[in-house]
């Protein structure tokens, strides 16, 4: 029955997939564990530290991604670091524009032009679905600065990438999983089967592998390339969800924005864990009602990438931003809110340390 819920589940995300990764523990127990590396503890580069400057005169737009503010992941923490901007440098006038699921490129073009028309500057673009649009606009506007979430193919001379390591976060994501899981049987789900989201995927699938070369790992989209609706569809990823967690998998790892609602009521419903991505999930107020399941979250520092970029365009260094935000300069790392996993920190950091150093390389592939 469990194996016939799993393949149903299957065929309703229109794009599943199992990696195995093992033959798991027959017996439904904890995984054997191995040590974690041993090295220098980790030792963050962070931007030197600076006073925050005086954005007063500064008017930002942001475009969000499908889910907007209230989707307790992805877009709350662009806007977690233009609130962050707004109390520590007096940033002036934000304003946001939504957007929609499966829109036409028109829809993000005459979004980005109504912001740049208006004098927002910078206009920073929620996602690597702006990349053609951001393109576009921004040699309307050369005047006029602009930022892009999760793309670096725009090579205009004003416009930024803020992009992450998100394989590397999820590689520690996968550590906990492996170390918590009571079944040595875990999943992953993804909202859209892209390039992007297969790095949380694969690093997911990587680290807990390295941590447990036994276990199970379960892996499944709710819907395929192309097909943003998988960003923002609760019940389907409940659904997919529960086809899991029948099977036996009793921690699952999420990737799926605004979705990631539907992964934690299921995951609750089954009294497993849960673990959250972008934000740390355990304190936003719109998953609330799941937060004793969220044993963590990979954070990706999207919130820290707005409020840097956001600095240095008021100091006018917009060369100062990062290539990549890593597990090296505190872009990508783990929640620890809830003491779940307090007693996993020395393993996560000694992991972390060690893809830090290079001596782990985390595939971006599955």
């Amino acid at each position: 029955m469990a194996a016939l819920l799993l393949s149903g589940a299957m065929v309703l995300s229109g794009c599943a997939k199992d990696t195995g990764g093992g033959g798991g523990s027959a017996s439904g127990q904890p995984c054997e564990t191995k040590q974690p590396p041993t090295g220098p503890p980790l030792t963050t580069s962070q931007q030197e530290q600076q006073a925050p400057p005086d954005a007063g005169q500064v008017r930002a737009g942001l475009a969000f991604d499908i889910g907007g503010r209230g989707d307790g992941s992805f877009n709350d923490a662009s806007v977690a670091g233009l609130d962050r901007a707004k109390r520590d440098m007096n940033l002036g006038e934000v304003k946001e524009l939504d957007s929609e699921a499966n829109e036409p490129e028109s829809a993000k073009l005459t979004r980005l032009r109504q912001l740049a028309r208006e004098g927002y500057n910078p206009v920073i673009a929620v996602g690597y679905s702006y990349a053609d649009s951001v393109s576009t606009v921004s040699e309307e506007f050369p005047d006029t600065q602009f930022a892009i979430i999760d793309d670096d193919t725009v090579k205009q001379p004003n416009v930024t990438p803020l992009v992450f390591a998100e394989e590397k976060g999820s590689f520690l994501a996968g550590v906990i999983a492996a170390h918590k899981s009571k079944t040595c049987h875990i999943g992953f789900v993804g909202g859209v089967e892209t390039p992007l989201i297969k790095k949380f995927e694969a690093g997911y699938v990587a680290g807990a592998k390295a941590a447990a070369p036994d276990i199970q790992i379960e892996s499944d989209y709710l819907t395929p390339a192309g097909d943003y609706t998988g960003f923002q569809d609760p019940n389907k990823g409940s659904e997919v969800s529960s086809g899991m967690l029948d099977g036996g998998a009793d921690v699952l790892y999420h990737a799926a924005g605004a979705s990631g609602k539907g992964v934690f009521s299921a995951v609750k419903a089954a009294d497993a864990m849960a673990i959250g991505v972008d934000s740390d999930q355990y304190k936003q107020p719109s998953v609330a009602p799941f937060k004793e399941v969220i044993i963590s979250s990979m954070l990706k520092r999207i919130d820290l990438a707005v409020y840097d970029y956001v600095a240095d365009f008021a100091r006018g260094d917009l060369g100062a931003v990062p290539d990549r935000f890593n597990i090296a300069n505190g872009g990508v790392t783990y929640a620890t809110s809830g003491g779940k996993i307090d007693d996993l920190k020395p393993a996560l950091d000694a992991y972390g340390a060690a893809i830090a150093r290079g001596d782990i390389q985390v595939p971006k592939k599955p």
